[in-house]
């Protein structure tokens, strides 16, 4: 049975979820540092279908500044290889023997302030995500039968203190996110 707190239950999960979305995305930009999660939109050609860098490959970060991925089969070095030259993240790998280091390009402010784009339309779609949460809860408020509309009132202005909340979740992720591409 479709009760308020059930809605609102039901539309602070959705509100959660944008924010872990936006949170991953988040981990993919590239800051000063090298990480694993940088690679996470990494797609390889394996096998004649397209799969996650981390399946078919184990990436570590020894450095600062170099990542190094160990394909699980050798024979996919060159594929894995070609998919993170061209994913469009301006690094330039190159095959060592069974593995491909990755060295990080120093950034020059058009970089940064680039990757800084990235952060924003990501942060709007975790903002969208909230947003549309919000909607489809008040939607399902006012299709209720035998609740008053005092209640229903009383619901709307908490899913909009739950929306504003989560949006500001969102807004803190994007600023920290910002001063950390931004950090020279």
């Amino acid at each position: 049975m479709t009760t308020i707190p059930n809605i609102l239950k039901e539309c602070r999960a959705q509100m959660e979820k944008g924010v872990d979305a936006a949170k991953r995305e988040f981990s993919t930009v590239r800051s000063g540092k090298a990480t694993p999660s940088m690679l996470d939109s990494v797609k390889v050609d394996a096998y004649g279908s397209l799969v996650s860098l981390n399946q078919v490959a184990t990436i570590n970060a020894p450095e600062p500044r170099v990542l190094i991925v160990t394909p699980f089969d050798k024979a996919q070095t060159k594929a894995v290889e070609k998919a993170i030259r061209e994913a469009d993240l301006g690094l330039d790998p190159a095959i060592q023997g069974p593995l491909i280091r990755v060295p990080l390009p120093s950034m020059n402010e058009q970089r940064r302030k680039e990757l800084v784009k990235f952060v924003h339309k990501y942060a709007e779609d975790g903002r969208i995500a909230v947003r549309h949460a919000r909607t489809h809860a008040r939607d399902l408020l006012k299709k209720l039968d035998g609740v008053s509309e005092d209640d229903v009132k009383h619901a709307e202005k908490d899913l909009q203190k739950a929306h504003d909340d989560y949006i500001g979740k969102i807004e803190e992720l994007m600023k920290a996110k910002e001063a950390e591409v931004m950090e020279v």
